[in-house]
């Protein structure tokens, strides 16, 4: 595996950047290697897949706490330096309820059953995760696949937890109950309290061999890859739930739920204002004094666009439904293109005496040669 440049370096900005200097910097590489721009260029697309790549790292802040500490086998499993196979972010990473805490301190409660029934069924915890989608695909829609990993029912053994072929017996210690009555002093007297049987995991039953697979616990964790559609219209920071896919429930319950939190790419050229999108146009001099057709990128390709003689810098033109399909509703937002009059630099002598016989023609003010030095220049 070719070895990968650090994201910082990428975006040329320091390890204490901030998330708005991130966005600039992104912004700043995204626009001078984007495609449109560099046509048939393959060392700009290059850098351009570069620059996404670091910015979905460094501007999540779980995926950048883990690149800073583990680099880039923090948020790549499959990276490898050739000193193993890698970190993975989900190694040794545990299911607990906060809740058997307390329950391993107070029994469950003041004289009351903390495991009513063990074996009824629980629903599996919910899973979340992020994805780091462009610009384009917020405004129209995308499908996306996320890899995660889940709890699941052991398929070897079904979740019985047990070896094939080994014999189930009835627990001895609380004779398959699942739990355990405990009595206990405390500062309000003697307590009654029923605990979850540690033998058998509060299943009522033990068996003689463990499954190899799960080791006796009935579920396993995979990592599966999970196909969604994040709607048109969804806007960075929003999130897709998509039900049933969270972790595996218990003793058949039903599964929990897979949240998906969205961050959007900001666009070189577009600017999000809810459903409206913003872009700056340069023009020349020529162009805003007499009219011209022009060609305006929009999310859709290229449209023409008509500008009237005496165009005015800052001036603002629409073009209806241009802009961001409505999340979950109908139609489109509008596109506003703000007009930028680009003023020619470093005349020659003839381009300047052409420019003063406009003025004169026009009734304006004489005007005359500057100090090369300007105004502040001047000697005092």
């Amino acid at each position: 595996m070719a070895k990968k440049r650090d994201y910082y370096e990428v975006l040329e900005i320091n390890k204490d950047a901030s998330d708005d200097e991130i966005k600039k910097a992104y912004r700043q590489k995204a626009k001078q290697f984007h495609p449109d721009l560099n046509p048939d260029d393959k060392q700009a697309e290059e850098k351009f897949k570069e620059a996404n790549e670091a910015y979905e790292v460094l501007s999540d802040t779980d995926k950048r706490a883990k690149y800073d500490r583990f680099g880039h086998a923090g948020v790549d499993p499959s990276y490898s330096t050739g000193q193993g196979t890698g970190y993975s972010p989900f190694e040794g990473s545990m299911d607990f309820d906060i809740g058997d805490i307390f329950s391993s301190f107070f029994g469950g409660g003041f004289g009351q059953s903390s495991n009513p029934n063990p074996n009824a069924p629980q629903r599996g915890s919910d899973i979340q995760t992020t994805i780091t989608i462009s610009f384009e695909e917020a405004a129209k829609g995308c499908k996306k696949t996320v890899s995660i990993p889940r709890i699941e029912v052991c398929d070897e053994c079904s979740g019985s937890g047990a070896a094939k072929g080994t014999s189930t017996h009835t627990c001895p210690d609380c004779n398959g109950r699942g739990y355990i009555n405990v009595q206990t002093r405390s500062l309000f007297g003697m307590m009654n309290t029923q605990k979850t049987c540690s033998k058998c995991s509060g299943k009522g039953s033990v068996f003689d061999t463990p499954c190899s697979k799960c080791k006796g616990k009935g579920r396993i964790r995979r990592n599966v890859d999970i196909d969604i559609n994040i709607p048109a219209g969804i806007d960075d920071q929003q999130a897709v739930t998509i039900r049933g896919q969270g972790n595996r429930g218990i003793n058949g319950g039903a599964s929990g739920d897979l949240r998906i939190g969205i961050n959007v790419r900001p666009h070189p050229f577009f600017e999000r204002d809810g459903y409206n999108v913003w872009c700056d146009f340069n023009i020349s001099f020529a162009q805003a004094a007499l009219g011209d057709e022009l060609k305006v990128p929009t999310l859709d390709g290229f449209v023409k666009y008509s500008i009237h003689p005496g165009t005015q810098p800052e001036d603002i033109f629409k073009l209806s439904d241009k802009g961001i399909q409505r999340l979950n509703g109908r139609g489109r937002g509008d596109q506003y293109v703000r007009i930028h009059v680009q003023v020619p630099k470093n005349l020659n002598d003839k381009q300047k005496e052409l420019i003063k016989q406009l003025n004169s023609e026009l009734g304006g003010k004489e005007i005359k040669d500057n100090n090369k030095k300007g105004f502040f220049g001047k000697k005092k």
